[in-house]
């Protein structure tokens, strides 16, 4: 047989020999089972482990590092009462008074007792009563400092014994790999745990610190399937694992609020995600709901009756030019694309749990992201997009409206409106050509699609305002909106701040202006927070319109990082 290492160099290890062993035995093999056998004999992954292991236990035997003195400090000493007797010229009279130094004789000192000080690691002595006709008994010492040991617990409905349920990804335990899913619970530091409810010991856990000895039995080790790659996702919803009744364990449970950004680390547990917040220096996952799960629950919490979209503010008419609010007689006819698709997704919004999110950076050159606002009618949606126009218009703009009314002689096509035949509008209504539109005095109004493209070909940022249940039509790969919820404050201080305020009607409208009333600051506050309430989810950015001036401010510091830093989208708009 040739030998397995021909090369110069340091010999090498028992892992590399073992890799190379197959082929160097496959020209002697000459039946196919023979080397299948070998194959696999050799191939086998705890057969490589235990190699590993005994490589780098060889390595640091031979590479430890040693030192050459263990009393440095008796040999200065020794040292300084030889050269008193010597002749005292100043090479020996600088060396002893060098040596006689406090701070000399303590770095000694040191050097000693790290020099004389045991490293080595030393395993816990095995318990005097092992009985030795225990199947493969194992004692385990891990080491917990105000961590939860990151594993989870539960007694087997059919034998009673107490089972390792699940390990918390980047946990003590995890980062141990000594203690594995299956795994049989007997002692922890010395106390059985036989007739011992699971929270009684998950109490015991919890009150020890330092180094934790426990006494198991392995589980059936099966094929340790390959670790799912970590996904990202954009929590939907407020979760606290307090108020959580089902989770298996409230303490491993991880906190979020909506909006947050996770990292999904296991989707082993069909019920129970690991997940760590995105960011987060605390290696350890949490327990979350998964998406599944959660979809059950809220459906369950969710009336019989399927959500419809939600119906425009009912107050009066507030300007077609940029905004297709309808007056109270006219509410009915609004409408969008979310309205005219047939297709059972568009009639039922989706449960809101999580979206799976990718990290996103505007290239250089690429277009921008759809601008979009949302919020109740006297806001000040209109204002925030001026004041925007008025302080960039080189990268700001508008879209111009369709409608069906006839244009009037101070008006010019493509200014005000795009003027269209009634025939021709309806025909883009059935081909699902407009955001949204409406019906007013016999006339259409509404906004196209092209027009929303033909601002972002400009290199600009598109602003454009809807009602919300339109916000799922946009939400594509093309437009990428980010969308902007403008609030109203309470309504005790929109009576302060909108005491003298007026609500302007179109010119279609006659262009009147009205006083704001009492009815309208309610409708107002309700009208935010049903539109909070029912599409909270898809906001990526809550602004209180308190003080124009602040949340205008607010307003551009937003846009800007929208543009120039990184941020999240949902999976589907970065990989088109």
């Amino acid at each position: 047989m040739p030998a397995l290492a021909t090369s110069a160099g340091p010999e090498p290890g028992l892992y590399e020999l073992l890799a190379a062993l197959p082929s160097q035995l496959n020209p002697y093999v000459s039946r196919p089972e023979d080397n299948t056998f070998l194959l696999d004999m050799f191939g086998e992954k705890s057969l490589h482990s235990l190699v590993k292991i005994h490589d780098c236990l060889q390595h640091y035997q031979e590479c430890r590092p040693a030192p050459a003195q263990d009393s440095a400090g008796t040999l200065a000493r020794d040292l300084s009462e030889d050269l008193q007797g010597k002749a005292a010229n100043s090479e020996i009279q600088e060396l002893v008074k060098l040596l006689s130094r406090p701070h000399v004789q303590s770095l000694l000192s040191v050097h000693d007792v790290v020099a004389q000080k045991n490293y080595e690691p030393e395993l816990p002595p095995l318990p005097d009563d092992i009985d030795d006709d225990e199947d493969s008994v194992k004692i385990i010492r891990l080491v917990k400092n105000k961590e939860p040991l990151g594993a989870t617990i539960k007694r087997d409905d059919d034998t009673g014994a107490i089972l390792v349920a699940r390990i918390m990804r980047g946990g003590a335990a995890d980062r141990s790999g000594l203690i594995h899913v299956g795994d049989e619970l007997r002692e922890v530091n010395g106390i059985p745990v036989d007739d011992k409810k699971p929270e009684e010991i998950i109490r015991i856990l919890a009150q020890s610190q330092g180094a934790i000895t426990f006494k198991v039995i392995p589980g059936i080790k099966e094929d340790v399937p390959c670790r799912e790659p970590k996904m990202f996702v954009r929590t939907l919803f407020d979760y606290d694992p307090r108020e959580d009744k089902a989770i298996p364990c409230r303490e491993a449970g991880l906190a979020f609020k909506k909006g947050s950004i996770l990292q999904i680390m296991s989707q082993e547990d069909a019920t129970w995600w690991q997940a760590r917040c995105e960011g987060d220096a605390n290696p350890r996952a949490g327990l979350v709901p998964s998406k599944q799960f959660q979809e059950r629950r809220f459906a369950l919490q969710r009336p019989a009756t399927p959500l419809q979209p939600q119906k425009a503010p009912t107050r009066r008419m507030s300007g077609f030019r940029r905004s297709f609010r309808l007056s109270r007689r006219n509410k009915k006819t609004n409408k969008s694309m979310y309205e005219c698709k047939k297709s059972e997704m568009y009639d039922m919004a989706d449960v809101p749990t999580y979206e799976e999110v990718a990290p996103y950076c505007r290239p250089n050159g690429a277009k921008h992201r759809l601008v979009v606002f949302v919020g109740p009618s006297g806001v000040g949606l209109n204002e925030l997009k001026r004041k925007l126009l008025i302080s960039d218009p080189q990268h700001y703009s508008v879209t111009v409206p369709h409608t069906s009314r006839a244009k009037k002689n101070q008006e010019s096509d493509g200014v005000e409106y795009h003027f269209v035949s009634k025939h021709l509008f309806e025909t883009d209504i059935q081909n699902n050509k407009l955001v949204e539109y409406g019906e007013y005095k016999g006339n259409y109004y509404g906004t196209s699609l092209d027009t929303v493209r033909a601002v972002l070909s400009r290199n600009k940022v598109c602003l454009l305002d809807v009602q919300p249940h339109t916000l799922k039509h946009l939400r594509t790969a093309e437009f990428k909106p980010f969308v902007i919820f403008v609030k109203p404050p309470s309504v005790e201080r929109l009576r302060e701040t909108r005491r003298n305020g007026k609500v302007i009607s179109s010119k279609d409208d006659g262009g009147t202006a009205k006083p704001f009333i009492e009815e309208d600051f309610e409708e107002m506050v309700n009208t935010a927070q049903t539109m909070e309430g029912q599409y909270g989810h898809l906001f990526e950015k809550v602004i209180v319109n308190d003080d124009l001036t602040t949340a205008f401010a607010d307003l551009r510091l937003t846009l800007r990082k929208v543009e120039n830093e990184k941020h999240w989208l949902p999976v589907s708009w970065t990989h088109s």
